[in-house]
């Protein structure tokens, strides 16, 4: 089969990596344009486009695949190169545009999607993230056959995982595999005319909103499993943070400790190289990786070594 693919992030690369290893022909790769990115803030290519060109496969970066949008000379364009790669399937993983119905129908199988979440649970652009923040004990990743709608396509495999006590740099590590491995077969399945679509549940559909920088913030009034949930799922982006003595920290490992109930939320308890203990509603939570600006991330008895921390202060 022909093979088209369209992904951004390392999510994507890692199933574009796994279809060529098992020898798909790739015809075509869209990826998102170039963004700024470090310190220096230079245009840098994604990790997909960046794989893309590695292996010698065209690339098209339209900003819009819309032909009625702000760029419909860019989507025609697209438009003319899609069609001219006569592709059998368009492989899908967190791309980042929306596909208007013309991408939809221009492949002869249609598109498949990568998506990492146990549809219809976790729809849209975080599910990774929002499955380990409201506390579930397993999520997965479903190849679903494209449609119109937000992630409502019929699905054709669905494979599970405990999440455990993930963050969710490590899960994206474990789902970005199964995706990979997923898709591999779904395409062995498509090319034997074997796939059986199954339409998603009425029941039970909620949607993972993109991640705000905002939420980075440590709101101390939440209980320990809450609060120790979020710091997990805020694990690379944008990172669970809160200010002490004026200086903002923050906090990428934590675990619910016991004791504290009696003081303000986010009041240091005790302090030791094992971690800062820190009052919050009912409880109490012990930080044991932390970063000043500037600096590392450490493991709390060498984060102590370089930021003085006391019994008594709060952070805000």
């Amino acid at each position: 089969m022909k093979i088209g693919f369209a992904g951004t992030p390392e999510f994507a690369r890692v199933a574009l990596e796994t279809l060529q290893g098992a020898g798909f022909d790739i015809r075509l790769v869209l990826s998102q344009p170039d963004r700024p990115a470090g310190r220096g803030m230079k245009l840098q290519a994604s990790p997909v486009k960046q794989f893309a060109l590695q292996h010698g496969w065209p690339v098209a970066q339209p900003r819009s695949l819309r032909l009625d949008g702000k760029v419909p000379d860019e989507a025609a364009a697209a438009r003319d190169t899609i069609l001219a790669a006569g592709l059998d399937v368009l492989v899908v993983a967190a791309y980042g545009l929306i596909l208007p119905q013309w991408v939809l129908d221009a492949p002869r199988l249609g598109c498949l999607n990568i998506h990492a979440s146990l549809l219809p649970r976790w729809r849209g652009a975080a599910p990774i993230h929002r499955a380990i923040e409201a506390g579930d004990t397993e999520t997965g990743v479903t190849i679903m056959q494209m449609d119109a709608g937000l992630d409502t396509g019929a699905m054709l495999l669905r494979e599970s995982l405990p999440i455990g006590d993930d963050s969710t740099a490590r899960l994206h590590d474990r789902l970005a595999a199964m995706g990979g491995r997923l898709i591999v077969e779904a395409l062995h399945q498509a090319e034997a005319g074997t796939l059986q679509p199954v339409p998603q549940p009425a029941e039970g559909v909620n949607y993972a909103h993109k991640i705000e920088k905002h939420e980075a913030a440590i709101d101390w009034r939440q209980d320990a499993a809450t609060l120790v949930r979020r710091v997990r799922a805020f694990d690379p982006f944008p990172g669970a943070s809160s200010v002490l003595d004026g200086v903002a920290v923050k906090c990428w490992s934590a675990e619910v400790h016991s004791g504290g109930a009696a003081e303000a939320p986010g009041t240091v308890l005790a302090v030791s190289p094992a971690g800062i203990d820190v009052a919050v509603h009912g409880g109490s939570v012990r930080l044991t990786e932390l970063q000043r600006p500037g600096g590392k991330r450490l493991a709390a008895a060498d984060f102590l070594h370089g930021f003085d921390v006391k019994p008594g202060q709060v952070f805000g």
